[in-house]
């Protein structure tokens, strides 16, 4: 299928087929272990769901690929969705290597820098998006990773962290502090080859959800990039980090959309034949009702992520698409937590069992309503807009 003969319906058939013989072998051991096996990753990268938006100036796709070119930005977001609903460890992981690594690079990248790295990050090094400090999460205004001017080009000092996908990655789309001729410090976004000296990538953080993706520190002592590391001009990083938040937020309303599906499909299916007082339990509306609800809810969230992932691909900026971002990863986060609770309450005892699969997707949809924005950043955001202050 190609870009231009994309539908969403004959994508959808495609990635559930791939998402069953794939996604879902080695579930509950990449939750337990904390870690992406080798075999999903190649199975990843067969299926060419590492480049999913690159296109064949930089990605020559192999007969084992699910699509034979590139997709818009709707693909990119289907394919979230559909792996959620099975793995959303798997997910974010994909999640963050196309939309806050391949995405922004496509976006501001140079052409010498799409040369660079486009064919390497579509077939098989890993791309991870560094922003986010120990002291500075939702406010950058905190950041203090500094990037100094040097003969030699940019030579980068500080520490990230929650950087997901970090333990896998290659490479880096990495937000400092530069200074101006004038002396004021701005954020500008580099490219950061991993395998620098300088660099330092700590352990795992162990954590309750998307347990599959790596989750790290990062390390900067003296770490020394070219100049042509720069992506686009040296002041554009809140530009570069809004542009990814923007599109990120789409893709983690798609995450959590999936979540909620998957929880639902679970539920339903288990109502359907368990039996108590001689009744199918979806036959009492302490059950059904719930779970009506949360279909309900799914069915009017996902034409609205579609919709912004379509202007998105009719060129409306992140200025324009945030506030509608914001909402939509709200509401899908809030959504997930709530689908999943209800899942696993339709299971009873069940639902905490390991055994079964409710109780992941309901510890994975918790990560929703804090990464890439908490509830509240999003609330405050939409509040201000709402009020124009």
């Amino acid at each position: 299928m190609s870009k231009n003969g994309f539908s969403l319906k004959s994508a959808s058939d495609v990635l559930k087929q791939f998402c069953q013989q794939a996604v879902k072998q080695n579930i509950a051991l990449r939750d337990q272990q904390q870690y992406l096996d080798e075999e999903i990753k190649q199975s990843l990268i067969d299926a060419g769901l590492m480049g999913i938006e690159i296109n064949r100036d930089y990605f020559q796709r192999s007969d084992k690929a699910l699509f034979d070119d590139a997709l818009p930005f709707s693909g990119a977001v289907l394919m979230i969705q559909e792996v959620s609903k099975v793995d959303p460890g798997v997910a974010v992981f994909l999640h963050v290597h196309n939309i806050l690594f391949n995405k922004i690079l496509q976006q501001f990248g140079s052409d010498n820098q799409k040369s660079q790295w486009l064919p390497k990050v579509a077939t098989g090094a890993v791309g991870a998006f560094a922003v986010t400090e120990p002291q500075a999460g939702s406010d950058l205004s905190l950041m203090e990773t500094s990037a100094k001017r040097i003969d030699a080009g940019y030579e980068i000092n500080g520490i990230k962290t929650w950087i997901t996908n970090a333990g896998e990655a290659q490479v880096m789309l990495l937000i400092a502090n530069t200074e101006l001729e004038c002396g004021r410090k701005v954020p500008s976004a580099f490219l950061v080859d991993t395998a620098l000296p300088g660099i330092s990538i700590s352990q795992n953080i162990p954590k309750m959800s998307v347990r599959a993706s790596s989750t790290c520190r990062v390390t900067m002592d003296q770490v020394i990039v070219p100049e042509s590391a720069l992506v686009g001009a040296q002041n554009q990083g809140v530009d570069i980090a809004n542009y990814g938040l923007c599109m990120g937020r789409i893709g983690i309303a798609a995450q959590m959309l999936g979540i909620s599906e998957g929880a639902l499909s679970l539920a339903v299916e288990y109502a359907n034949e368990r039996v108590a007082f001689k009744h199918k339990t979806s036959e009492f509306q302490g059950v059904s009702f719930p779970l009506a609800q949360v279909c309900a809810e799914v069915s009017v969230l996902k034409p609205f992520i579609y919709q912004l992932a379509k202007k998105a691909e009719l060129g409306h900026s992140s200025t324009q698409l945030l506030d509608e971002a914001n909402k939509a990863k709200l509401v899908a986060s809030q959504l997930a937590d709530r689908a999943t609770s209800a899942a696993l309450e339709t299971l009873g005892g069940n639902g905490v069992a390991l055994d079964y699969d409710v109780e992941k997707l309901f510890r994975d949809a918790k990560v929703g309503k804090i990464y890439e924005g908490t509830v509240n950043i999003l609330l405050r955001s939409i509040a201000s807009r709402m009020f124009n202050c």
